[in-house]
């Protein structure tokens, strides 16, 4: 029996797809590469280099919503539009100029908007192949199948087999909720790792969710992106984020199987300021810390918990070119945490500025568990 052929508006339809698909990782990647070298002296020719990218989008959208979805894949072409329309707005955001303080502000909303791309986009990750490879550490990409298997359906409502992208409280206007990863590949019978991903003043959990989350989905790791309760996490004055973050570990380790021995808590700036005043505390969880770009608070030193450092598995993170915290504050604080015993391995980055170097990501798994990260 022969396969009828598909009407020529459906080929014009599956052909602007595929060249929109191109046009979409293009961006997100060149996003993401840019995002890395943040640095306010290099913003002219960042725009240069994204501007291409742009737009290519921007004409692979116009046409794609030119060209007629083909028969019940409406739905489907909605969702890609409004992935594209997310990462168009990142990107007409970043290549905007905006002297002074509103220059950094208006980046933050286009790296906010890059969020809102990567959450529309992971939904389409089976169906288009180059969307689906932003997921996916490179050397796992030969694992695609394992790691996202189909699941019973009569499964899919028990707490502890609830996998993917979920979320408490989290919307983009609210404060004190989280997002959770649970990589699609979970088996309640086995322990997995769990990394804590504590987002930078006025960030939130479920933007932050994306900076860890294709090493999370690699490695088969839980992911948990809590928002502070306020613009920043509580290091001046009450500490209000401490109670609701062991609320959130504990509804976590209840319901899916945690690793005790794996629990990573990191940080990017106020997140990684947090790092050091949660995760040293006496009562902390967490095997390992990994806070990059941030500061070792003074309360630190008053509270006890340099002295705690000892034995502590700790990476730290920062950039030589960090106009923000200036690199001799970290070098100082790993000549602190080396004096008091910590177990302490200070990655100093030359080309880095005060933003997430992406590539550290899996240097910090491999150096805190080695193979146990990538089993």
């Amino acid at each position: 029996m022969t396969e009828e052929p598909r009407p020529a508006a459906d080929a014009d339809f599956f052909r602007e797809l595929a060249r929109l698909d191109a046009a979409l990782l293009a961006a997100l990647s060149r996003f993401e590469g840019i995002g890395r070298r943040l640095h306010p002296p290099d913003f002219d020719a960042l725009r240069a280099e994204l501007r291409p990218a742009a737009e290519g989008l921007d004409q692979a959208l116009a046409s794609f919503r030119a060209c007629p979805p083909a028969e019940g894949l409406e739905g489907m072409a909605g969702h890609v539009g409004r992935v594209g329309d997310h990462l168009a707005r990142a990107c007409a955001g970043f290549l905007e100029t905006a002297p002074g303080p509103d220059e950094i502000l208006r980046l933050l909303g286009a790296m906010r908007e890059h969020g809102r791309a990567l959450a529309e986009a992971y939904p389409l990750r089976r169906v288009l192949p180059g969307i689906g490879r932003s997921f996916v550490e490179p050397g796992f990409h030969e694992n695609g199948v394992e790691l996202d298997p189909e699941r019973p359906k009569a499964d899919r409502g028990e707490p502890g087999a609830r996998v993917g992208i979920l979320s408490a409280a989290n919307g983009p206007e609210a404060r004190g909720g989280f997002s959770l990863y649970v990589p699609e590949s979970y088996d309640p019978v086995e322990a997995r790792p769990l990394v804590v991903a504590l987002h930078g003043a006025y960030g939130h959990g479920a933007d932050f969710l994306w900076s860890w989350l294709r090493e999370a989905r690699s490695r088969r790791m839980l992911l948990l992106a809590p928002t502070s309760r306020g613009s920043t996490w509580s290091f001046n004055g009450p500490d209000v984020d401490a109670p609701a973050l062991a609320s959130m570990l504990g509804y976590v380790r209840e319901n899916w199987k945690v690793d005790p021995e794996r629990i990573l808590l990191t940080g990017l700036s106020d997140g990684a300021t947090y790092t050091f005043l949660n995760g040293l505390r006496e009562d902390a969880p967490y095997t390992v810390l990994a806070p990059i770009a941030g500061l070792l608070h003074p309360a630190n030193l008053a509270n006890g918990n340099v002295e705690r450092a000892r034995g502590r598995r700790i990476y730290l993170v920062h950039g030589a070119l960090d106009w923000v915290f200036p690199v001799q504050v970290a070098r100082e604080a790993a000549s602190l945490l080396e004096a008091a015993g910590a177990r302490l391995h200070y990655q100093e980055l030359q080309d880095l500025s005060h933003t997430h170097p992406r590539e550290e990501n899996a240097r910090v798994l491999d150096w805190s568990w080695g193979e146990l990260g990538r089993d």
